[in-house]
């Protein structure tokens, strides 16, 4: 594992240990505190300092909020794993080759019992949304030595994550001014729609909703089928909540009992899709310093698909952007940070 200087005939070797520092700490939320789930209220929250920080105390730096992926918490981002750097090995490495400018990086914990929350506030799920512009954001300000405003501050992810750094950064362009969308989830029909016959299955094969959530939490081993269920379920659970309903307080888009599409469900899971939010969020959308987006031409959810046609209403509207493609799947692809990283550190640093 290596890479090379700018610049530099020799490979700047990788290394395993950090220059910079790690730290965490608890956020008690009062935004997700009795949420419907029963989810911890105290979150940790983990932040990369760059080695400068300590270097030089009166230096102040930019800041680049990670959204893990569905089932993900930030400090999984911190994990070692055989012969791949996790996220701020992976940020050192690009700053050894020059390829990146010093930043904090900053990884929410948004898990839920579900596996995820879109990162969006939901009455069956909770106030994910206000948990992290509200507390999170304002809190790493305090905490510590930020350029705190939306010119100095990014929001990054993958999957779910890179739909919450999309999403979020169109509904809170005051706060963001650059956005990475990697493999982010969008074109509903294309991503969710084809899983919802297999949920059904599943729900079946269980005796309903309720039964198949006590299986799943009692299985220490998921299947296959219990994790396409369980990630529909938890979909449903922050796109269409209704407090109405017994149980865990959420509308599934398809009847338990045939199957069939719910039309009027379905259309509030679209209102949430990030191609036809562009509409109402154009002008956000306009204000981003950078708003880039990636995805593999072979992911297993069609996530390429919605990017492309994310792109085409970019281009359409003569809205700026990066769109990328690479020649991989939805897994295993934390190589493809090194991109996003190097664009979000350049860009937050170039405005001063």
């Amino acid at each position: 594992m290596q890479s090379k200087s700018k610049g530099a005939a020799e490979p700047v070797p990788f290394r395993w240990g950090l220059e910079g520092t790690v730290e965490v700490f608890d956020l008690e939320s009062a935004a997700l505190k009795g949420n419907p789930l029963g989810d911890p209220h105290v979150r940790p929250v983990y932040v990369y300092l760059p080695p400068e920080y300590r270097a030089d105390p009166g230096r102040r730096f930019p800041v680049i909020h990670y959204l893990t992926g569905f089932t993900g918490t930030g400090g999984m981002m911190l994990n070692l794993t055989s012969w791949a750097p996790n996220l701020p090995q992976r940020f050192e490495k690009l700053r050894a080759g020059g390829e990146a400018e010093p930043a904090i990086l900053v990884l929410p914990d948004c898990f839920t019992r579900l596996g995820g929350s879109q990162y969006l506030d939901s009455s069956a799920t909770g106030r994910y949304e206000t948990h992290l512009i509200e507390e999170v954001v304002p809190e790493i300000d305090a905490r510590y030595r930020t350029l705190a405003d939306r010119a100095h501050r990014g929001v990054m992810g993958k999957s779910s994550g890179g739909y919450g750094a999309l999403v979020q950064g169109m509904r809170h362009s005051d706060l963001f001014s650059a956005i990475a969308c990697q493999s982010g989830d969008m074109a509903f029909e294309y991503c969710y729609l084809p899983d919802f016959p297999k949920t059904a299955t599943a729900l079946w094969r269980h005796g309903g909703l309720l039964p198949f959530l006590r299986a799943f939490e009692e299985r220490e081993k998921k299947s296959q089928e219990m994790m396409t269920a369980i990630n529909v379920i938890a979909m449903a659970s922050c796109y269409s909540p209704n407090p109405d309903r017994p149980g865990l307080g959420f509308d599934l888009p398809f009847d338990e009992e045939t199957g069939a599409l719910r039309g009027e469900v379905w259309e509030r899971w679209l209102a949430h899709d990030p191609v036809r939010m562009i509409e109402e969020r154009e002008e956000a959308l306009r204000r981003a310093a950078l708003l880039f987006l990636d995805c593999g031409i072979r992911d297993e959810f069609n996530l390429h698909v919605g990017a492309r046609i994310f792109r085409q209403r970019l281009r359409e509207k003569g809205i700026p952007h990066v769109h990328e493609e690479f020649d991989d799947g939805h897994m295993k692809i934390n190589y493809r940070y090194d991109r996003s990283l190097a664009l979000l550190s350049r860009t937050l640093s170039e405005r001063d």
